[in-house]
């Protein structure tokens, strides 16, 4: 090897050194962008790590004012705490219906306005548009901002995660084995013993609280949410949650003990 061929083999030897420190300084090594890579930046959350024994409900899809008003009443005849992801143009359409979910404390989160299945690559512009005529429905009917964001269909991408998080709404998915699929109504049953056979501390819920034909969501949580109960469950909002996961509580055992 000649005397050139040798100090271009050393410079790019240096070369592949710096940017291999660079990415491991970045944490970016070996890091693929998706589920578990955003989860431990906490950009985005499917269900969350905790002791405690908390589950989170969620409904997509409304409000409808008489899907919604049903599951209202089961939820407090068992003191369950739920959340619910809304689109824009139905809390225009009912505000009643939405005015109600916040009155008997639970929570009204964004849910686009037009129910956009966002197409990759995703649109900064139209999330951003889709997200705030939302969180001007919401702020007529609860007097502030939510802090949480469902894009339908679970479609998400890197454009997504950084404008919702940068407008204050932490996007919000679903524990993988909690999907109920209530929107294809395949069963009392079906949607209860889900919810029931797989129920772990942290997860959150997918329903809906309006879909197409006669709902069986209603009629499932007269099951689930007994069942639950006596298991030892307690039914919390993907905000409690959320302050409720073992990281959170070790920040706040810190704080106490400074």
């Amino acid at each position: 090897m000649t005397t050139a061929s040798r100090l271009t083999a050393a410079v790019l030897a240096a070369l592949t050194l710096m940017h291999t420190s660079s990415a491991l300084a970045q944490g970016s090594l070996d890091k693929p962008k998706n589920r578990y890579y955003y989860e431990e930046r906490g950009d985005m959350i499917w269900e969350v790590r905790t002791s405690q024994k908390v589950i989170a409900l969620t409904f997509d899809d409304g409000p409808d004012p008489l899907e919604t008003d049903g599951i209202l009443e089961v939820l407090h005849e068992y003191h369950a705490k739920c959340t619910f992801f809304a689109i824009g143009k139905r809390i225009a359409a009912y505000p009643e219906v939405a005015r109600r979910v916040i009155n008997e404390g639970h929570e009204l989160a964004n849910h686009t306005y037009n129910h956009v299945y966002f197409k990759k690559p995703i649109s900064g512009e139209q999330i951003q548009q889709e997200l705030e005529l939302t969180e001007k429905e919401i702020v007529k009917i609860s007097g502030r901002h939510s802090s949480l964001f469902r894009p339908p269909g679970g479609m998400y991408d890197e454009t997504l995660i950084d404008v919702s998080n940068s407008m204050g709404l932490k996007p919000v998915l679903w524990s993988w084995h909690q999907d109920t699929r209530d929107w294809n109504r395949p069963g009392v049953w079906s949607i209860s013993s889900r919810v029931i056979r797989n129920a772990r501390s942290g997860d959150i819920v997918l329903f809906h609280d309006h879909v197409h034909g006669r709902s069986q969501t209603k009629e499932a949580l007269k099951i689930i949410l007994p069942e639950l109960e006596k298991q030892g469950f307690r039914f919390v909002t993907v905000s409690e949650l959320i302050g409720l996961s073992d990281v959170q509580q070790a920040k706040t055992d810190r704080q106490i003990t400074y």
